[in-house]
């Protein structure tokens, strides 16, 4: 997906971060009328809503980070570190393995709905038994 700004909207951090949104919550983001929200989806700066007992989180990972960790909330996003290299879907991958440790689930548990090779990332985890406290306190 393509994302274009205006030379005004390249000036600030924030409308980075409002694009960001708009590419991950295009009907909240919008100028037109906005549907009241519910309890499943998440408000604009939310980075994680429930869907039953799957948790769907909006990740900015970095890559090539000196060591693993889930860091704060940039945004609508949840800003997550790894220390693996971005080749080929690698830093994805170890992201997934790091996160299953952190949440208690499998692996196969995490499913990447987008971004496998892009910083950018939607993660759906089933039924994780634990959460981090970023999200804990966040609920």
């Amino acid at each position: 997906m393509r994302l274009s700004l205006s030379a005004e909207q390249t000036d600030t951090q924030d409308n980075h971060q409002h694009a960001i949104c708009t590419l991950l919550y295009p009907q909240k983001m919008a100028k037109v009328k906005v549907k009241p929200p519910s309890e499943n989806r998440p408000s604009e700066s939310s980075f994680f809503l429930w869907d039953g007992d799957t948790l769907v989180l909006n990740i900015l990972g970095k890559p090539s980070a000196g060591k693993d960790a889930i860091g704060k909330v940039k945004g609508c996003q949840l800003k997550i570190s790894v220390t693996a290299a971005p080749v080929a879907g690698k830093a994805t991958d170890h992201m997934v393995r790091f996160l299953a440790k952190e949440f208690d689930v499998a692996c196969s548990d995490i499913e990447v709905v987008f971004g496998r090779m892009n910083v950018n990332k939607k993660l759906r985890i089933r039924s994780p038994k634990k959460l981090p406290d970023v999200i804990a306190k966040n609920q």
